[in-house]
Formats: structure tokens, sequence, C-alpha cells
């Protein structure tokens, strides 16, 4: 990655080059409620972030009232980063290259927990130390999974200097965490946590069921849901299909480099870098490593819109899904991401007059991954949305499109109707 450079990849002149879409999918806009010219409004914002040349892919979903519009991908699985020639060999990414989540992984894995609690296995009350006694030392003998699953655990970093290579050792991830000291007492402060939360809730998962996160998830969630990925890395056969991360944008250093190292308690570029190791799809990282096309994730927050329904399976209660959407206090100033977040018990929240969903998106509800990946469901507009992609840009060229994008969709999906956009406040499933 160069220093003085803005790390963006070569942009074909001709975008119907580099684009695939799912046709056998999309449903004519006019039967999911749209007006004429509103959704290529919203795909000519996608081309836009695409023409900034920060993301060398990019796979988008667009689902209203459960029927999908926009199913496409635009640009290079591989093959097209910034340090690549115009020679390299170049594979197109499609509707169905799966590409890795990150930490959009954190809600997924949130709902196997609250899934637990459902089956009445957990109580999300309960002190973690009640299932993982080795956790309760150290000043953790008090924390439970509501302090995890709402960022306020009070162990937001593994530990100052850990060896990154320790992430491909889930065993030696969990015993730097149990003997961890937390920074702040449980319960008192908002600091996101962004990997040790999730190998907590993983183990918990595993002592609870005697199944790894791993198979709870293809078996609760995978297979009745008919997904093709969707899970914690990819199996050696898959992986030629995945999409390789790449490290774009302005180099981050100073005080830009710093706010990364305090949130992963590491370096960007060998974070990423790290995601393109076969190991680590070999891993399970529950915070950050499930793989998943845009339509799959799409399809999760789109069940979970539909009040845990998925055909004719209740894949989660409505009111398991209500308890996980509540918000968990008022908004405030996050420890690790320092600025104002709002959150659920998993769930990263919209907000009014702006939010990280786009304006006027206060009952959105879904998760961001590294580091403009968005997977999110908006009861207002009858809408579940996932934008994927594989430029890792903290600062870069993008961010006036990518807000032109999250814009576009506020005000270009229509609202539901009162009806309909009621149903997660009611438990009634339309």
């Amino acid at each position: 990655m160069k220093l003085f450079s803005t790390n963006t990849c070569h942009v074909p002149a001709d975008l119907g080059s580099v684009t695939t879409v799912d046709f056998d999918s999309e449903t004519a806009p006019e039967a999911a409620g749209f007006r004429h010219g509103q959704v290529e409004n919203i795909w000519a914002a996608v081309e836009g972030l695409y023409k900034t040349g920060i993301s060398p892919a990019i796979t988008f979903c667009l689902r209203r009232e459960g029927k999908i519009v926009i199913n496409r991908a635009i640009g290079h699985a591989s093959g097209n980063g910034p340090e690549d020639r115009r020679d390299t060999p170049k594979v197109l990414a499609t509707p169905d290259t799966p590409v890795c989540l990150f930490s959009a992984s954190k809600a997924i894995t949130a709902m196997l927990i609250h899934l637990l609690d459902e089956r009445g296995e957990i109580d999300l009350l309960d002190p973690i130390s009640h299932y993982i006694p080795e956790y309760g030392v150290n000043g953790k003998k008090n924390a439970t999974i509501y302090h995890l699953l709402s960022h306020r655990g009070g162990i937001p970093k593994i530990s100052d200097g850990f060896d990154p290579e320790m992430l491909y050792d889930l065993e030696a991830v969990l015993g730097e965490l149990y003997k961890a000291r937390p920074v702040s007492p449980s319960g008192h402060r908002v600091a996101y946590h962004a990997l040790t939360a999730g190998y907590i809730f993983g183990e918990i998962i595993e002592r609870v069921t005697g199944k790894n996160v791993r198979e709870f998830l293809r078996e609760a969630v995978g297979d009745p849901m008919g997904m093709r990925f969707f899970n914690y890395g990819l199996p050696e056969q898959d992986r030629p299909l995945a999409a390789v991360n790449y490290n774009t944008g302005l180099k981050p250093v100073g005080p830009a480099n710093m706010y990364i190292q305090h949130i992963l308690g590491g370096d960007l570029e060998l974070a990423v870098n790290m995601t393109n190791d076969p190991r680590f799809m070999d891993t399970i990282c529950p915070a950050g490593n499930i793989y998943a096309t845009a339509e799959e994730a799409g399809r999760f927050f789109q069940m979970l819109l539909d009040g845990g329904r998925y055909g004719d399976k209740q894949i989660f209660k409505p009111m398991t899904i209500k308890r996980a959407l509540i918000e968990v206090g008022k908004p405030e100033l996050d420890r690790s991401l320092l600025i104002p977040m709002r959150y659920s018990m998993g769930m990263m929240l919209g907000n009014s007059p702006v939010g990280m969903y786009g304006p006027m998106t206060r009952k959105a509800f879904g998760h961001l991954g590294l580091t403009n990946i968005f997977c999110w469901a908006d009861p207002q507009r009858d809408t579940s949305v996932s934008l994927l992609t594989t430029g890792k840009p903290l600062v870069g060229t993008h961010v006036a499109a990518l807000g032109k994008l999250l814009f576009t969709l506020s005000t270009q999906c229509p609202k539901a109707s009162p009806e309909r956009a009621s149903r997660l406040d009611t438990g009634v499933v339309i």
C-alpha cells in the first residue's frame, strides 16, 4: 500500500463490461412498489461508488416487500487491486461471489445467542462465568452476556501488543480473554468490542449445545434458509470463488493510524492482508469471518424483518427479534469508535435526521463491516439491503459517493404502509 497515493483500482469506461446481473432473481420494480426510475437511480448510485475506484468489487442486493429488485455485482473478485498490473489475470465478481462480511458477522452471531435464550438454554442476564468459569477472574465475575451484546463488557480489545498470528489459534485467543482485566467495570461504558465478544459468544454456544458455532449456524439458519455459503470461514473447495480483500484509500498515518489501532488493536493493512490468508478461512472468528453473497446477507435481514419467518419455517420467534432490537440505552459516545452510537443487544441502529444507514432511518437495524460493508433492514421502508465491498479504506475518494448512495436509498425507496411498518412493534408477521 503506497503512502502518497489514493490506492484505487482501475475503472473501465464501459461499466457494463464488469457488471453481472442475476436476472432470474430480480423482480420488476413496480411489483415491489417502486415508481419509474427509482431503482435505476439507486443502481446509478452504486455505480457512482464503484467509479471512485475504492473497491475492486461491489456486490449489492436490495429487497422491498420481500422481493428482490437488485441483485448485481460490479468489478472484479480478484486481479484488479491497486497494485495489480493491467495484465494481471482478472476474475469478474458475480452475485454468487462470497464476500467476507467482517463485523457484519456480529449481528448474526448475536442472533444465535438470542436463539439460545429463546430456547431457554441460557439467560442473557446470567454472568458469563456461569457458562465459562474460567472467564470469571480479574474483575469479570459478574460480567453478563447482556453486557457483551451491548458492547459494555469492558474488554474491547484482546490485549495491547498481541501477536496477530494468535487470531488463527482459537484456544490462544480464548486464553487471553479469560485472563484479561477489563478496562472498565462491566456495564459502565460503551466501547465497541471489535473481536473479543464474538469469541466468548462462540464458546458459550459450544459449551451449551455441544456444537461449535459454525455447526450451530448451519443447523439453525443456513440449512433451513437454503444458504450456499453464509458461515464462518470457507471450506477449501469454495476458496477460489471468494472475493479478495484489498487495502485501498489513503494509507492511515498519524492520528488516523492511531484511531484504527485503537479499535482493532492492530494495523489496518495487516488486518486486511490476514483475511486473504487461507488460515483465516479455516478458523472461526465469530465477530468477523462469515462469508456470504450479498443476496444471502440480505436474505437473513429480510427474515428478521419478516418476524423471523422464512418461507414455511420459523427461524426465530417474533418476540426474540423484538427483544434483540430494543435500544439498550440513550445514544452516547462509544469509547472505541469515538462517535455517538445507538446499540441494541447485537445490532447497530439507525438514526434521524441522519444515521449510518442514511437520513431518517431511526427504525433501521443491522451492522457495518470493515470498512464500508453495510447490511441492514428498514421497517419504515420495508427494505433489506446488503452492500458488500472488497476495498478497505479508512479515508478515501469514496466518502461523498457512499453518502450519496445511502441518501439515494433513503429517498428513493418508498415508505411502507403504516400496517407493514409496525410489524416489529406488534410482533405481527405480514
